[in-house]
């Protein structure tokens, strides 16, 4: 694994690190931010996600990333990592090398303990200055429950939520409905909280 270079670097500098890192990096003034590995329930609610992004997106021109794409929120500097990344239409990234994406429709976390405020509060906010965004979507582990705000013609953003695995959602940015006892399916709210820092 690379050492953590403790000067502050620039962005070149921190995608010469990133694409010969072992582990994932965010970004951010200069600064670079290791991430831990997600823990079980994290990762069977990503697969999950995934298989149900998949499955709708079959044939369409959305394409859909898991957390290995990397996303620039450019106006901030912000190279992130969201759990799930989707794009409509021809993908845009930072360039040839293919691993940044800059114009997602759709941005999902799924929320923990040591993330859930930064998730609902500053990266958020940096979320909002890509153009390209139409919805953010935040899921939480520790109950059957996701968020999801849209951004109105006004650019306004508007909160909806569907609570209980008898309840869905719908992903508007694709036209997706989202059953929450799929999302959730063997998903035991019962094991013990994790305190990763994704």
């Amino acid at each position: 694994m690379s050492d953590v270079p403790k000067k502050r670097l620039t962005a070149e500098e921190y995608l010469e690190f990133e694409r010969n890192s072992e582990i994932k990096h965010e970004f951010y003034n200069g600064r670079i931010y290791a991430m831990a590995g997600a823990k079980r329930n994290h990762n069977k609610i990503a697969a999950n996600l995934h298989g149900l992004l998949w499955q709708h997106l079959k044939g369409k021109k959305c394409e859909f990333y898991p957390s290995e794409m990397r996303v620039l929120v450019a106006r901030f500097g912000l190279y992130t990592y969201p759990d799930v990344s989707v794009v409509c239409g021809k993908p845009e990234f930072q360039d040839a090398v293919l691993d940044t994406l800059l114009n997602p429709v759709l941005l999902i976390e799924i929320l923990s303990d040591s993330t859930e405020s930064y998730d609902r509060g500053k990266k958020f906010q940096h979320y909002r200055s890509i153009e390209s965004l139409q919805e953010y979507v935040l899921v939480s582990q520790n109950e059957a429950r996701i968020e999801k705000y849209i951004r109105q013609g006004d650019g306004f953003w508007v909160l909806s939520e569907a609570v209980g695995v008898e309840s869905s959602i719908m992903f508007e940015s694709i036209d997706c409905p989202i059953s929450l006892a799929e999302v959730y399916d063997k998903i035991d709210f019962d094991e013990p909280e994790e305190d990763e820092a994704e």
